[in-house]
């Protein structure tokens, strides 16, 4: 899943004639916030579908075909060009870091679906807001209200609790937090917009992808030909885009305070498929510390909330 900030200037020109602060096309963007939260908690139920091959051939052809459906829609909706000329040499080497970090972020999120480890994956997704919160104050010195500072003291107090009982399966929490708010970070630093970002990232992984599926197929190891598979790698690419370029409408027309909590849609979805659909058991010591996250989330959510009226 990517994150993104709106940009205030967008939402102050597009403030409506009746001066209610929202902006124009609310609706729509509301939808497509909601639809792409919707799609990234379903996505449990999708990988499974590909659990004959290994995350690491599934991660490759999510690469590949991120990248081929990126510039398929590109092509098809005549995306502008004009930030191809924007890129300096920082920008691509802050593009090949994100490529990097998503990869381990895609790849670690595959891993835990397919080793029946759904639960674990949405508490990353939880803790994931306060992560950056905190890589916000201390990359780029943002600085931390009252109820941002209880609320990740909160979250920490809750993963220590967790950790205290699940320490072999915590490090997928962590790494799917981490991964993810580090992508947020670098992603901050850069101004290309999100489909073509998207685009960059996947064509940087594409070389060694499809070297890594030749090999594979070489050796008669992979699943390209399988039954079913090739169009279900496919479909892995399109799932991959499709929500990626919902957000981008949604982070445009809609209040930063409406985008955090509509992205917390996602790890809910995915805690609950993981307990009534996978059958994961969660102990009491896991709920506890859960339960904790949670209402250091919702600190920091209302916090949120509160400066996105002030503005």
């Amino acid at each position: 899943m990517t994150q993104a900030r709106a940009n205030p200037a967008e939402s102050t020109t597009a403030e409506s004639a009746t001066g209610g602060g929202l902006p124009r096309g609310t609706n729509l963007a509301l939808l497509t916030g909601i639809a792409c939260y919707v799609i990234w908690g379903g996505f449990p139920l999708f990988w499974p579908l590909l659990d004959a091959a290994s995350p690491v051939e599934v991660l490759a052809h999510r690469m590949v075909w991120s990248c081929a459906s990126a510039l398929v829609v590109m092509l098809v909706v005549r995306h502008p060009w004009g930030w191809v000329k924007q890129l300096s040499g920082r920008s691509w080497l802050l593009l090949v870091a994100a490529a990097v970090v998503i990869s381990f972020n895609w790849g670690g999120f595959i891993y835990a679906v397919n080793s029946g480890h759904v639960v674990e994956s949405s508490l990353g997704y939880f803790i994931n807001p306060l992560v950056s919160l905190v890589l916000g104050r201390v990359v780029f010195g943002e600085r931390l209200d009252a109820r941002g500072k209880v609320g990740a003291a909160l979250a920490f107090a809750g993963v220590v609790i967790i950790a205290a009982g699940s320490w072999r399966t915590l490090w997928i929490s962590l790494l799917l937090a981490g991964t993810f708010g580090a992508y947020g970070a670098l992603k901050k630093s850069l101004t290309i917009p999100a489909l073509p970002g998207l685009l960059v990232e996947s064509g940087i992984m594409l070389v060694p992808s499809l070297i890594y599926l030749f090999v594979l197929e070489s050796r008669g190891q992979g699943h390209w030909t399988a039954p079913n598979m090739w169009w279900l790698f496919m479909l892995g690419g399109l799932l991959t885009m499709v929500p990626l370029w919902l957000f981008a409408i949604a982070a445009k027309g809609l209040p930063l305070g409406t985008v955090g909590v509509l992205q917390y849609i996602a790890p809910t979805s995915q805690f609950l498929l993981g307990l009534f659909v996978f059958g994961q058991h969660v102990s009491a010591g896991y709920w506890a510390g859960l339960v904790v996250v949670w209402i250091g989330c919702l600190v920091y959510l209302s916090g949120m909330l509160r400066q996105t009226r002030r503005q």
